[in-house]
Formats: C-alpha cells, sequence, structure tokens
C-alpha cells in the first residue's frame, strides 16, 4: 500500500527509523507494538527497515500506538475513501482472522442484560461495533477500550437515557433491533429508530415481533420509529416457533428469554457461530441455556444478572472466507490460520468438489474454549463448476455471508455454475457488477445469477455496491486482475472488516488508499 504523500524509498526509510527511535523509547519490543496495531512483528521489523509500505491512516494509528507524531498528516482527509488496486500478482505467507463482527454487536447488545461489568475480548474495531458503541453511549453506558484497543469493559447503569439515543448512529445499523430483546426488560415503553445497514432489499421484522410476542412486548411503527410497550408479566413457561430461522431472530428471542422468569422453549433456532457465541455470554451470566448448536434452544432465564464476565470473542468464518477467497482467486499458496472449520465445513466441501487443493492443519480450541479451529493452507489450483448450484442454507449449510464469494470463484472455473441467494432480493444483482472486471456473470432474476468460467480478468473503474458483501467480492476481483483497478466508495468495507487493506498488502497485493 503505497504512502500517498510520501511515495519515495527515502521517505519509508526515514520513516522506519522514526518508528524504531520512538518504539525504543517508549520501552516497547517489536512484538508489543505489533499487538497493539493487531498485526505482525514481522510487518513492524518491514516498518522499521523502510521496506514496508504504508497508509496515512496507518501512520496515524502508528503514532497513537506510540504516543508520538510520527509525520505531520495535515488535515484530516474529507470525502470517501477510494482504492487503486495493482492486481494480476499471487499473495504469500499466513494470515490471522479476526474474531466475528455479528458475534461482537450481539454481546453488545447482550451487555444490557447485565447490572455487573462485561469485558469483551478481541473484539473486532470496525465501523459496525463503533455506531453500536456510540448508542449504548448515548443512553448511559460506560464503554472503555484498554490501552492496545482489543479488549472493552462495558457498565450498565441502573437507569439508561433512552430519550438521548443517537439516533443518526441506531438508524446506519440494522444490528439496533437486537435492543428490542434486552430494553424489554428495562422499560415499560420505550421508542427506537429504524434498523439500517446494507442495501440487500426490504427484510420484514415481523419473524422478531411473532419472537418477542411471548414476552409481553408489542411493536408499531410510526415516524421512522419502533414504538414499544411491554404488557404485563409474561407467563412462566413458553414456547416460541420462529418462523425464520434467522441469527438475529434467534438472539433477540435469547436475549428476551435470558431475564424472563420460568423457561422458554426456541425452536427452528439458529445455531450459528453469532449464536453460539451469545449463548456462551448468558452461560457466564448464570443463565441456563440447553441446546447449544442445535435447533431447540431451552432457556431457564433469571429476572437479575449481575455477574462481572470475561469473555473472548470466537474468530469469524466469513473473514476466513474471504481470505480464503483472496487467495483462490489469485492462484496463491496461501495459510489463513485460526479458521474457525466447523463453520466452514461445507464451504471447504464445495470447494473440494470445485477441485481446490488445500490442507487443514490438527483442530485445536479458540480462547472461548468451545469453536473449533484449524489452520487452512490452500495452493494454485484448476478449478471446475460444480454440478449442483450453490445455495446458502441454515448452520450446518453454506452460510449465507459467504455466498458471494463463490461468485468470484465461480469466475476462476471452468464451466457454468449457477448461484442461488433466495435470502437477499438486491445481493446477486450487485454480484453483475464482476462484469465489469471481465466475469461471465448473467442474472436470470433478482436472486440468481449463472457464472461462467474462467475469467481473463481484467482491470477497471468500478463504485463500490451498497453491501458489505459484494462490495468485498469486487476488491478480490481486482487483486486477481493484471493492471490497475480504482474502486470507489469503500467506506462500506469499514463496516465489517478491520485493517483489511493493510493485511492484503501484507501478503503481498498492491492497495493504495486515496481520496479525491
Amino acid at each position: 500500500m503505497t504512502l500517498t504523500d510520501l511515495p519515495t524509498d527515502d521517505a519509508m526509510r526515514r520513516i522506519g527509523a522514526l518508528v524504531r527511535d520512538a518504539r525504543r523509547h517508549r520501552g516497547l519490543t517489536q512484538q508489543q507494538l505489533a499487538e497493539r496495531l493487531s498485526t505482525s512483528q514481522s510487518a513492524i521489523a518491514r516498518i522499521e527497515q523502510g521496506s514496508q509500505n504504508l497508509t496515512l491512516e496507518f501512520l496515524g494509528r502508528l503514532s497513537a500506538a506510540l504516543d508520538s507524531e510520527l509525520i505531520s498528516l495535515g488535515p484530516a482527509p474529507a470525502g470517501p475513501a477510494h482504492l487503486r488496486v495493482t492486481g494480476g500478482r499471487p499473495l504469500r505467507g499466513r494470515v490471522v482472522v479476526k474474531s466475528s463482527k455479528n458475534a461482537a454487536v450481539a454481546l453488545l447488545c447482550a451487555a444490557l442484560l447485565n447490572r455487573g461489568r462485561t469485558t469483551l475480548r478481541n473484539v473486532s474495531r470496525i465501523v459496525e461495533v463503533e455506531r453500536i458503541l456510540d448508542v449504548l453511549r448515548s443512553i448511559g453506558v460506560e464503554a472503555t477500550w484498554d490501552e492496545h484497543g482489543h479488549d472493552l469493559t462495558l457498565v450498565v447503569p441502573d437507569e439508561l437515557d433512552l430519550g438521548g439515543i443517537d439516533a443518526d448512529a441506531a438508524r446506519r445499523t440494522r444490528s439496533i433491533i437486537m435492543f428490542l430483546g434486552p430494553l424489554l426488560h428495562r422499560a415499560r415503553s420505550f421508542r427506537l429508530p429504524y434498523a439500517g445497514g446494507c442495501d440487500l432489499g426490504t427484510r420484514t421484522v415481523q419473524p422478531h415481533m411473532i419472537a418477542l410476542r411471548p414476552f409481553g412486548l408489542e411493536v408499531e411503527a410510526h415516524a421512522g420509529e419502533y414504538q414499544a410497550t411491554v404488557e404485563g408479566p409474561a407467563a412462566a413457561h413458553r414456547t416460541i416457533v420462529l418462523t425464520e430461522r434467522g441469527d438475529t431472530v434467534t438472539e433477540n428471542a435469547l436475549l428476551a428469554a435470558a431475564r424472563a422468569d420460568g423457561t422458554t422453549t426456541i425452536r427452528n433456532a439458529s445455531s450459528n457461530y453469532m449464536v453460539q457465541d451469545l449463548c456462551l455470554y448468558l452461560q457466564l451470566l448464570g443463565v441456563e441455556v440447553e441446546g447449544l448448536g442445535t435447533t431447540t434452544l431451552v432457556v431457564r432465564g433469571r429476572p437479575v444478572l449481575e455477574a462481572d464476565v470475561d469473555y473472548t470473542i470466537s474468530e469469524d468464518p466469513v473473514e476466513a472466507m474471504s481470505l480464503l477467497t483472496a487467495g483462490i482467486v489469485t492462484c496463491s499458496e496461501l495459510t489463513v490460520a485460526r479458521a474457525p472449520v466447523e463453520f466452514l465445513e461445507v464451504e471447504l466441501a464445495v470447494l473440494a468438489e470445485m477441485g481446490l487443493r488445500y490442507e487443514l492443519s490438527p483442530e485445536y480450541l479458540a480462547d472461548n474454549g468451545h469453536t473449533r479451529l484449524a489452520d487452512i493452507t490452500i495452493h494454485p489450483s484448476d478449478l471446475k463448476a460444480p454440478i449442483d448450484k450453490i445455495h446458502p442454507m441454515p448452520f450446518p449449510g453454506l452460510n449465507i455471508d459467504n455466498l458471494p464469494f463463490f461468485a468470484v470463484i465461480a469466475a476462476q472455473a471452468q464451466g457454468a455454475t449457477l448461484i442461488h441467494d433466495w435470502v437477499y432480493d438486491n445481493r446477486a444483482i450487485h454480484l453483475s457488477d464482476l462484469t465489469r472486471l471481465g466475469a461471465d456473470v448473467r442474472l436470470l432474476d433478482p436472486h440468481r445469477v449463472l457464472v461462467s468460467g474462467p475469467t481473463r480478468w481484467s482491470s477497471a473503474e468500478v463504485v463500490c455496491p451498497p453491501a458489505l458483501r459484494p462490495a468485498v467480492c469486487i476488491l478480490l476481483a481486482m487483486l486477481a486482475a493484471k493492471g490497475t483497478s480504482v474502486l470507489r466508495n469503500v467506506d462500506i468495507i469499514a463496516r465489517g472488516y478491520e485493517q483489511l487493506y493493510e493485511r492484503l498488502v501484507e501478503m503481498g497485493a498492491d492497495i493504495e488508499v486515496f481520496r479525491d
């Protein structure tokens, strides 16, 4: 990644010397500085040698980590960020999967249940997390990062200031809907702004209403807000059959059940990775949860939850799939470490059918003591289209968020691949942007695309689609395309990925961040 204002080798050597001197002045080892920045010790060594390209954003983080202004960056850049990508080169090395974005936002909402102190470790520093934190702080929650910026401690006040909610931050995240489950125990009536997030078509909130009604919650929508009222105590025992096996719907039901006296049985529940993280956290709070990893959850709630808990969030299978895709489309030999393989088994089976050569390390446990991890090493492979269509299913099926990556992979493969996204209305449409880079992607209807390959990728200038995963797919295709491509308005990628560009550069990608 090229430093926009100081592109010369001499400048990089001078910056490296400044970093080395500032680090030594602070009494830090290269490894300690690397931990503060969520990068590798080898990357710090390359920076100090002047051989690691840098962005202005990363220089700012370096300055903050060392409490030293390494270089005057001038006024903060205005306008959206863009990427200049010079592709057609293989990646290399080893990259470590970061923690789950979706689990983080669920656990931030769950902290509202706890009268004690919640410490979440290994939290992704992404825009989606910061938006939820903005909302939590606006209603009175104390949220403090540790000195390294990885661990987050939350303390919830006895009285929440729901009238002071940051409506702008709330409207920009779909996760705000998961405030309904905890808040129905905190107030007899309250208002929440409409949920936002990616532009993926209309998704009804009705399943959430059905799941929360047995707890006495009624919600009406008026003037851009959810107006919620809680009518009387819930029954002592309740069975909820979810009308869709959705992740956030299941999480909302769990959050409501955690402080509801009696027993709640949730049928047709999601057993996906973020739901399992939430169950493990609730168990630390003292909530009995049976059926972890199954579609029937039995919850014995406690009206008062007060415990000082410490929980480490598990690794993100969608980020793991993103990194694997980056290696596959660039014909690279690459190791993706700490991949949560139990949530990637179907994806790996499909890739094996398509001819991908890969190896798995022996399995080991994540720091939460539950999730199974492995290191996945992929090799350059001649891919062929699968016989069957590729479509998502609730866990343990192929993850809906991993489906778009198969469009990029299928474009590398010999033959035609049908990809069916039956969940989202518009995401298949966004995948047709791959045609700008030379892919043969035919949109059959708003839910299905036919991808024919192999593709001879070509560079192009593309405006980022308004959906996270398709946006990343365009970026990964640009890594495969010879020549220089431009991806405009990439701020949406920061909503779900931490330091993605820097980490791709560490693996050998040539990416420059710039603003008009």
